[in-house]
């Protein structure tokens, strides 16, 4: 969001009169994946939190999911489990005015969004809203009657892709649809083409012709959302798009849906990766100087960094020990695989199985020795912990995992200023922002 708030402020301040527009996929009926979000607890721990209402039913789109009473003991929960600071109370409020019982969730984030960067003027846009729905419906028709066209050009795009030594973001068998119906009761439902003319939503025994399809899209849009290929293709039909802003995943869709715009007549948008950070507070920092480690080591894992650092640790009477250990090793054994290849060279072959067993059985021991002198120091163990929890949470980049509101309870709006001034956008790189 804020990557489109500054390229729409430069494009005003360059002569093109320009938006900043967040399209929330409320239209997505993955509700496992946005039901859940992760907090930095009071210690440096991770804090899980996940939502789910009691009454739901699969396949609805999350947008239109009802949030229930439960929601209060969710953020309870998260509250008392975060560093109290002057803020909290803030934050608190902030959630609780979008995450409230009988609130959409789709409306939800939307609202929590856009309070979060209300000074910036962004604009959140539902594609659920009915009115936009009826906007659409010309593209909807002429995506329904060239879906066959559609589908053989995303099809060729992939074994293209495939040859080229790259791999198909999105699967689109031969019988993919690039639309999902909406049922009676709201269910978003996978069409897919089952014959000549003849196309049928997964779970239901109801059959659709094409003319059929295009007709219901012409006179009741509401009834079809488009798939992940066709949505940009939608986005710009409504919008006059300058840009769009995504991540890896989001950005290697247009390597397969660039046919989608081909086929229709649509002018390809440009694509641009939103920017990327790391932030690294002070403790953080000190801790990864402490230990003389770079961002990227980190990328190794926490076992092996750990490993890494108690190597360090060791004593350098017990380093020089394995060291001798393993050269003193290694010479005895090529003697005897001279030895050996004398008499019979199967046996040197059964020595070269053995010595990798050896060689590994002292590397597991120096492993070992390594993670026992880290262990003998909780605070350093901690430290390190710590540190993996918010700069690499479960292993993934900081910006994939952890909810914003935990860095707005410490440092409230500065926070999200911080962000934005370090945005450049002729820099591509991931980059690091001190704190």
């Amino acid at each position: 969001a804020l990557s489109a708030i500054k390229m729409a402020e430069w494009l005003n301040a360059n002569g093109s009169k320009a938006v900043p527009v967040f399209w929330v996929a409320t239209e997505d009926h993955d509700f496992d994946e946005v039901s859940h979000t992760t907090f930095i607890g009071n210690a440096g721990e991770l804090i899980e939190a996940n939502y789910r209402s009691t009454d739901y039913v699969k396949n609805y789109p999350v947008g239109s999911i009802e949030i229930d009473g439960s929601i209060t003991e969710m953020i309870d929960n998260i509250i008392g489990k975060i560093a109290r600071t002057e803020l909290t109370d803030e934050v608190r409020g902030s959630i609780e005015r979008a995450w409230s019982e009988g609130m959409l969730f789709g409306n939800a984030f939307a609202k929590n969004i856009a309070e979060i960067l209300a000074k910036f003027g962004l604009i959140v846009v539902d594609p659920m809203n009915h009115r936009l729905k009826s906007l659409a419906a010309p593209i909807y028709v002429e995506a329904i009657e060239k879906s066959d066209e559609i589908v053989a050009g995303i099809r060729q795009k992939n074994s293209e892709l495939a040859g080229d030594g790259f791999h198909a973001q999105v699967l689109v068998e031969e019988d993919y649809f690039p639309f999902f119906r909406h049922d009676d009761e709201g269910r978003r439902i996978a069409l897919r083409k089952a014959g000549d003319n003849i196309y049928r939503a997964k779970e239901e025994r109801r059959e659709f012709g094409l003319a059929e399809l295009a007709a219901i899209a012409k006179g009741d849009p509401q009834r079809f959302s488009p798939g992940v290929m066709l949505r940009p293709v939608v986005q710009d039909y409504l919008l006059p798009t300058v840009c769009y802003f995504g991540g890896a995943a989001e950005i290697a869709y247009f390597a397969q849906n660039s046919e989608a715009y081909r086929i229709l007549e649509r002018p390809i948008t440009p694509i641009l990766h939103r920017q990327s950070f790391t932030v690294v507070e002070a403790k953080h920092r000190r801790t990864l100087e402490k230990f003389e480690l770079e961002f990227s080591d980190m990328f190794a894992g926490f076992d092996q960094t750990l490993e890494n650092i108690g190597r360090k640790q060791l004593s350098s009477e017990t380093a020089m020990i394995f060291a001798e250990a393993e050269e003193k090793i290694n010479t005895e054994l090529n003697r005897l695989d001279q030895n050996l290849s004398q008499i019979d060279p199967t046996l040197a072959a059964n020595l070269a199985t053995r010595r990798r067993k050896i060689i590994y059985h002292i590397a597991t021991l120096k492993k070992k020795a390594c993670l026992a002198e880290i262990h003998k120091d909780e605070t350093l163990e901690r430290q390190v912990r710590s540190a993996f929890n918010v700069l690499l949470p479960k292993g993934e980049l900081q910006e994939r995992v952890l909810n914003v509101n935990s860095f707005l309870n410490k440092y409230g709006p500065y926070f999200i200023d911080l962000i934005y001034d370090a945005i450049d956008l002729n820099d591509k790189d991931h980059r690091i922002i001190g704190l």
